[in-house]
């Protein structure tokens, strides 16, 4: 430990940038995406090379290994160790220049690729090489692993694009690579030069020539007749050689047009039996997947296996012509073909594929599958007969894989369902290795051909190169770094593939847990298991409707990723690093930021529900405990607002908030001082309901009459409900009831308008949202049995339960049956439960809505998004005429988050993100939709703009439709 400590302070003297060793800054990054796990002494996030050069030297003085370290994405292990790791996507993420004519690019390790493809494409230019990470990795790291990408095929690897780099060797020498050794310190120029000279028969022959050779050291690049080309050898090497801090790369121009030729076949080894022969029509990439990954193919052409033919031309209609000639080559052995010009139509495909990675990690019945044997390659003929041998030896260990992968190139990629937590499973793990990579060496492949070797392949490369090469890749190795300071045990002289997994340290039982996680066995162990680290979550900017991860977007440190809270919980179940369980406030500090959104739960390729599970380590947490004073406020807000409703105290509450009061009041609520308090209507929506004279008074629980169900139900002349004529719920939340009665009163108005009877229970019922996202769970649970109690006979009587609250309609989903998992009743309510456009579109569907004809703004609620789905909500919207798309993201507010002290800033800036500027960029006249409380709340604070749910606009819309065919009518 003092040793340690000395490191630490060492490089602080000599860092501008930032050094930390915190127990919680070192699990960040004890993982990669692979299956290992290295705990290592401390982070540095250099600012730029002189920082990397004073960092090498400290390590160097005190034998201190250091591993370079990207976006954190690569797959065998190579981004992990146990030294000092070097982070640089915190400050050395610049891209220097671009220059047009030359097409290059000068950029930082730490740029990420769709950053530089994004600057590229104002030129019409691009970085080819794209890995299903390009929104988080960065070309570091593709230089690193010399990363390929779908679209390999017509521009090559990463290798085929790098044009020169500047790095620094462990012993601190500065050097240029390119082509010929003139930019090497002379100690490398005469080593290499000598090196080469002294093999070149065993550098001619021993390199099989394939398209995606990644495995091993490119050592035959230092040939004379490959002009010596010390950057593309060193591409690939792991970081072991030297550490990069700045690469001129090539660009490719960009196709004007693309389009999208989806062709079936009748089984996998069709598929990648065709994949080479569409390659003389010069595609831009042949991507295959099977059935068994994709899942529901509806979108999909008829078959059980489909290649992905991309082709571009300066026109749409010559990129078309190029994907139907392409189809017509290849209809004798298709199922079935489609063809997609519509880029949004393209887009929605392609995200299948880029988020193969997380979904392959989970089979079908949910069992966990991992990146063992994650990404060999054969030469593209022989595609087809390897993956039939490939399928056979998963039959004869007991195994199931999902292959997908880059086909025209002949890589494939697959999870494999390994047991890697018992004694057993590993062994078989080891064993299927070793026997699949001589699979892969009799087909003349690579055990690599995109994402490195790592530890994961690197202990098999005898298999593939034989003793002779790997002692040349050693030697090669010893001459950059004498001391073995640069990421040891990868690539040469190897650990050993089934040490340091990742799962060894964890819990070997279940962990005590609230709630029932379903999806994993109930087991919480094997939920935060699900983040295998491909970091989907890091990407820096929202695209389309995606909500995940609106606290990482804003601060831009992993510990407010999804990845980042996955990974402190991974280390506190470990208990090496982060050493207080539950207690641990590591923990609490990144959990401390999520919002609660959920978006992880649907945009997270594996499902991560990082706000259930924040809600279970707060439920913990503060077990015996005094909780922040924000959880007695905001987490028992249906109380108070109950208390205020009974004593009639709305008015007085109200004044008192508007002046010093109201400062104490927020003061002692672990309130932000910047948030003015919601005001209090004059009447609740229940309260309107008891009392209304245009209520139907429906019988509370009674079955609907299916011949009645368009009537209204008449009043008898004594006051009492008549049988048969409810037939929904319309479930009086917190938030419309107490806060927002004139979005109840809307949805009131438009279904009786579409022939539906709604009721409200007889008591209120409560979906227990605040108390679970404040982890008070047993107060939640208890809250819901007694729900459970009030619904019991609208439950029996079948009535569909409609919620106009996005947030509670997800809790009633989601969280109620996993808090309740043994009470049937639980679930049979989380089955009722519709959404506003849900509820019409199903027991109204000939219902029309009012015409609006009218563009409009807004946000979709990010639990609607998560959880519930918007497709019903775009069809009414757009039923009544509403032009336009809602945007994505979340709005910051997030129930209680915005509101509590020291969020405030956060909460403003995922406003910022994409809700506000929409709404500031809409046209006149454009209506302001928010369904959701706190969207709507956020935009009246930050905005000025008061939003509506769906349901007021569309009662303005029957009212004004009313007295519009009354005055037509001559009526008064």
């Amino acid at each position: 430990m003092k040793e340690t400590r000395d490191l630490q302070r060492a490089l602080r003297a000599v860092i501008q940038g930032d050094v930390a060793f915190d127990d919680g800054s070192r699990a960040l990054v004890t993982m990669d995406a692979s299956n290992y796990r290295r705990v290592p002494l401390g982070v540095v996030a250099p600012c730029d090379e002189e920082d990397v050069e004073a960092a090498l030297a400290v390590c160097r003085e005190r034998g201190v290994p250091v591993v370079a370290r990207g976006g954190g994405t690569s797959i065998a292990g190579q981004a992990t160790g146990v030294g000092v790791v070097l982070d640089f996507t915190r400050h050395m993420d610049a891209i220097v220049g671009i220059a047009p004519e030359a097409r290059t690019a000068v950029v930082q390790p730490g740029v990420v690729l769709d950053a530089l493809r994004t600057a590229a494409g104002a030129y019409g230019l691009t970085f080819g090489p794209d890995p299903s990470t390009h929104a988080r990795c960065t070309l570091g790291g593709m230089i690193g692993n010399n990363a390929c990408g779908a679209h390999s095929v017509a521009w090559g690897t990463t290798a085929d694009n790098v044009r020169e780099l500047r790095v620094l060797t462990y012993g601190g020498e500065r050097a240029r690579l390119g082509r010929g050794l003139g930019g090497l310190p002379p100690r490398l120029a005469d080593g290499l030069r000598a090196f080469a000279d002294g093999q070149l028969a065993l550098l001619r022959t021993g390199f099989p020539e394939l398209p995606r050779r990644i495995s091993g050291y490119a050592l035959d690049q230092l040939l004379p007749e490959k002009r010596v080309d010390v950057a593309r050898a060193f591409t690939g090497s792991e970081g072991t050689l030297g550490v990069l801090t700045e690469a001129t790369v090539g660009l490719v121009a960009a196709p004007r047009a693309r389009a999208l030729a989806v062709l079936g076949y009748g089984h996998e080894s069709a598929a990648a039996d065709a994949a080479h022969l569409l390659l003389p029509y010069g595609p831009l990439t042949i991507e295959g997947m099977a059935a068994d990954l994709v899942g529901d193919a509806s979108a999909l052409p008829k078959g059980a296996a489909w290649l992905f033919v991309e082709t571009g031309g300066d026109s749409a209609d010559e990129a078309e012509a190029r994907a139907r000639e392409i189809v017509r080559a290849a209809a004798p052995e298709t199922t079935g073909h489609t063809v997609l010009t519509d880029p949004a139509a393209q887009r929605a495909l392609w995200r299948v594929r880029d988020d193969a990675a997380g979904t392959a990690t989970r089979m079908p019945d949910g069992t966990e599958a991992w990146p063992g044997w994650e990404d060999c390659a054969v030469p593209p003929a022989r595609l087809g007969a390897y993956l039939r041998e490939f399928r056979a030896l998963l039959g004869r260990h007991g195994l199931r894989g999902a292959p997908y992968g880059h086909f025209g190139d002949g890589c494939v990629h697959v999870r494999v369902d390994f047991d890697l937590v018992s004694a057993d499973g590993v062994r078989r793990f080891r064993e299927f290795s070793g026997e699949v990579a001589e699979l892969v060496v009799a087909h003349g492949g690579s055990l690599s051909g995109e994402h490195g070797d790592g530890q994961a392949r690197a202990e098999l490369l005898p298999k593939m190169y034989g003793p002779e090469l790997v002692r040349a890749f050693e030697r090669f190795k010893d001459l950059w770094d004498p001391e073995h300071g640069l990421n040891p045990g990868m690539l040469v002289r190897p650990h050993r593939l089934d040490e340091n997994l990742r799962f060894a340290p964890l819990p070997k039982g279940p962990v005590p847990v609230e709630f029932a996680y379903p999806g994993d066995g109930g087991d919480f162990t094997a939920a935060v298991r699900r983040c295998v680290g491909v970091a989907k979550c890091r990407e820096t900017s929202a695209s389309g409707t995606a909500v995940m991860c609106p606290s990482y977007r804003a601060t831009r440190e992993e510990r407010h990723s999804t990845r980042g809270r996955a990974r402190l919980l991974h280390e506190m179940l470990a208990g090496e690093v982060v050493r207080d369980g539950w207690r641990s406030e590591e923990v609490r500090e990144a959990l401390d930021l999520c919002l609660s959104c959920k978006g992880c739960r649907s945009d997270c390729p594996v499902g991560v529900d990082m706000a259930t599970y924040k809600a279970e380590f707060l439920h913990h947490h503060y077990a015996g405990r005094v909780r922040p004073a924000g959880h007695y406020s905001m987490g028992w807000l249906p109380v108070w607002l109950r208390g205020v409703s009974a004593l009639r105290l709305g008015g007085l509450l109200n004044a008192l908030a508007r002046g010093p009061l109201g400062a104490v009041a927020k003061r002692v609520g672990g309130i932000a001082r910047e948030r003015a308090l919601p005001a209090l209507p004059p009447m609740t929506f229940r309260r309107w309901w008891a009392f209304s004279p245009t209520r139907p008074f429906p019988n509370w629980g009674s079955a609907p009459d299916p011949e009645a169900r368009s009537a209204r139900c008449p009043q008898t002349p004594d006051g009492l409900d008549l049988p048969d004529c409810a037939h929904i719920v319309l479930w009086p939340d917190t938030f419309t009831n107490y806060l927002a009665p004139n979005v109840g009163r809307a949805a009131v108005a438009v279904l009786q308008d579409a022939g539906l009877n709604p009721t409200l229970p007889p008591k209120a019922p409560c979906c227990a949202l605040t108390w679970i996202s404040t982890g008070q769970l047993n107060t939640a649970r208890r809250k819901l049995k007694q729900t459970l109690d009030i619904m019991a006979p609208a439950l029996d009587a079948g009535l569909t339960v409609t919620v106009l609250e996005p947030s509670c309609a997800a809790v009633l989903r989601t969280d109620l049956p996993e808090l309740l998992p043994d009470d049937p009743r639980a679930h049979r309510l989380a089955a009722s439960v519709r959404t506003f456009a849900q509820t019409l579109e199903e027991l109204a569907p000939d219902w029309e809505p009012p015409r609006l004809d009218r563009p409009v703004v807004g946000q979709t609620h990010c639990h609607q998004h998560a959880v519930l789905g918007d497709e019903a909500e775009r069809r009414l919207r757009q039923r009544a005429g509403l032009r336009g798309e809602l945007s994505g993201g979340c709005c910051g507010l997030a129930g209680n988050f915005g509101f509590e002290r020291g969020h405030y800033d956060v909460s403003v800036a995922c406003a910022e993100e994409q809700l506000l500027p929409s709404v500031r960029g809409a046209e006149e006249g454009a209506e302001v939709l928010a369904d959701g409380f706190s969207c709507r709340t956020q935009l009246a604070q930050l905005a000025g703009r008061r939003g509506r749910h769906l349901a007021e606009v569309l009662a303005e819309g029957i009212v004004d439709g009313i007295a519009g065919n009354s005055r037509q009518h001559g009526e008064k």
